[in-house]
């Protein structure tokens, strides 16, 4: 059976996630850092990973994608979820009553302007959305309540007291499956791959990039600089594109390694985006 390592534990976003693709009974291999999940894979104990990548509130999450590149990690495919933020605490308490509202620091940026009605409670950051509901449930920690998905207050047997209190309505993440081996074929139905490269500082580089994507009929859909922390003022370009035939992306890929100082395929799989 495959072994899925997760950030975060039973109730959080992550899990959501990964139930959602591998099913309801796959072994989950909590891991309270994406570090930890990274080790989860290079040492075999698990086979697949689930990562967020970027957010349409806080953006890329930059670390990540470092240690997809650092960790030589294979993209073999996304999920977006909504995201949604609820305050749950132990029952028979209301908003008045929380003095400290504990998550991941992500979840408390999401949430911000929310709390402003509320200026006696304090936010403060955790490792994680549902394993601050376990705590407060386990440790029947009265006055402390936690953002976390619905699913974690079901979990852990706590109430809702405010539903939905991301600053952002339509507030989405996307995740993406990662493991350590490069599939040995490559998956039907494919029209999206990751790219990680570096450019000599030269007039035009990047422009001539994006020229032979626009030639060979890619669409750009993300780019992210990344410094280079051995070499000041140097960056890494991590790019997303999407295309309809396979062949053209093989023939741009081509192309494009013989123009970048370093170049890597992180994964081709398919778009998930509609």
């Amino acid at each position: 059976m495959k072994k899925i390592a997760i950030q975060g534990i039973e109730g959080s976003n992550h899990h959501i996630v990964a139930r959602s693709y591998y099913g309801e009974t796959v072994a989950l291999a909590p891991c309270l850092s994406f570090d930890a999940l990274v080790d989860a894979l290079l040492s075999g104990d698990s086979s697949h990973g689930v990562m967020a990548l970027e957010n349409t509130i806080a953006g890329s999450i930059i670390p990540n994608y470092a240690l997809i590149d650092a960790h030589n990690l294979y993209i073999t495919g996304e999920q977006y979820l909504n995201i949604h933020h609820h305050v749950m605490a132990l029952p028979n308490q209301q908003l008045a009553d929380i003095t400290m509202v504990c998550s991941h620091p992500m979840a408390l940026l999401q949430c911000k302007a929310f709390f402003k009605d509320y200026p006696h409670i304090q936010l403060v950051e955790d490792v994680d959305t549902a394993a601050v509901a376990k705590r407060i449930s386990e440790e029947q920690l009265q006055g402390v309540a936690a953002i976390a998905p619905k699913v974690a207050a079901a979990i852990f047997s706590l109430e809702i007291l405010a539903d939905n209190i991301q600053t952002i309505k339509n507030n989405a993440t996307r995740f993406v499956r990662v493991q350590v081996e490069k599939p040995i074929r490559v998956a039907e139905n494919v029209n999206k791959a990751s790219l990680k490269l570096e450019l000599d500082h030269q007039r035009g580089s990047l422009a001539a990039i994006l020229n032979v994507m626009s030639d060979c009929n890619l669409n750009l859909t993300k780019i992210q600089s990344l410094p280079k922390i051995t070499s000041p003022w140097k960056y890494a370009f991590f790019i997303d594109v999407t295309f309809q035939e396979y062949a053209a992306y093989t023939k741009a890929r081509t192309i494009i390694q013989l123009m970048a100082s370093d170049f890597k395929e992180l994964g081709v799989y398919k778009n998930e985006r509609t």
